[in-house]
């Protein structure tokens, strides 16, 4: 991996996180129990991790 890929991979989880905890944020607000909003969390890092990785798969 050069260190383009390495910065790349680094900026999608910090952004996935960012998404996760806007996540947690909304569902806490809405008045979900703080073992929900964790799944919640857990549930949008996920899908953005996958998100970022299919569409490099897909662009390669």
């Amino acid at each position: 991996m050069s260190t383009t890929h390495v910065i790349a991979l680094l900026f999608a989880v910090s952004v996935a996180l960012h998404i996760g905890n806007a996540a947690a944020f909304i569902a806490r607000r809405a008045g979900a129990s703080p073992s929900a909003s964790a799944l919640v969390a857990g549930s949008a890092v996920g899908s953005a991790c996958a998100l970022y990785l299919a569409g490099i798969s897909a662009y390669r």
